[in-house]
Parts: C-alpha cells; structure tokens; sequence
C-alpha cells in the first residue's frame, strides 16, 4: 500500500443500469426476487459502490495487493428504471493501517438512491488465496487449481 492512500481522496464512477442488474437477476433461481420489479437491485447497487471504492484505491495499492469489503452500511432510497445511469461519488474519509473507510452516494440523474459507509481491507492476494485454498482443503473441496 501506497502512503499516497489518504484521508480526503475521492472518486466518481458512473454506470447505465441494464435489465440484468434489476432485482429479478439478482438470484434468477429464487422465485421471490423474480415476482419484484424491474428495478436496479440493492445488491447491485451495493457492488457498485465497492467497485467506485475499488478504483479510488487501484493506483495507490502495490503490485500484488488489492482489497476485499468488509463493512457495508448503506440505505437504497429510491428505485431506478434500468436505463438510466447511477453515479457513485466515494470519498476516503478514514485509513486505520490496511483498513480503509469510506463515504458512498449513489444519484441516479433523478434522486440519491443510496448513501452510507463501506470499508475495505488491503490485502496481499498470494496471502489471500493460499488460505482461501486451505480453507477449501480443510472442507474437503477442490483448491483453485483443480488438486
């Protein structure tokens, strides 16, 4: 992790909701989620401000690093046809060693749709998928690599 991963950095991303991020995509297999409307998902929505958040990070990590979600606290406040385009604005406002806290605001060019906190752990991603590899022999599954 870069020192130049502060306090203060920010960062827009903006997306066109498809049909395919509505709530009956989200689990096409569950027949509740696929009596809904079709409107972006919460779950979607969600993912979406992760990704900005993503972005924000990318060019202060090293190379090998990247970050998981660990925290979610977000309130959807509105639907959104698909269509329409949603922008995320992501502000940094916290960096607790390799946690990192941020302010997300999702408008959709209509309402704010959603706002809240997220955070991010910094992570080594040999680190990581070498426990996720035993943590998958230790269940008695196949790793990554097919062993």
């Amino acid at each position: 992790m870069k020192p130049s991963l502060v306090p203060g950095l920010t960062h827009r991303f903006s997306y066109t909701v498809p049909e395919t991020k509505t709530v009956p995509c989200l689990y096409p297999e569950a027949p509740e989620f696929s009596a809904m409307p079709k409107v972006f998902a919460t779950g979607f929505m969600v993912g979406l401000m992760e990704w900005t958040c993503v972005r924000l990070m990318a060019p202060h990590l090293d190379a090998g690093e990247g970050s998981l979600g660990v925290h979610v606290d977000v309130d959807h406040t509105a639907a959104t046809p698909p269509g329409l385009t949603v922008t995320v604005d992501a502000e940094c406002v916290a960096v607790d060693g390799r946690r990192l806290t941020f302010q997300v605001t999702a408008h959709d060019g209509v309402d704010t749709i959603g706002k809240g906190r997220h955070e991010r752990v910094v992570v080594s991603w040999d680190k990581f998928n070498a426990r996720t590899g035993e943590k998958a022999k230790a269940a008695g599954l196949a790793s990554a690599e097919g062993e």
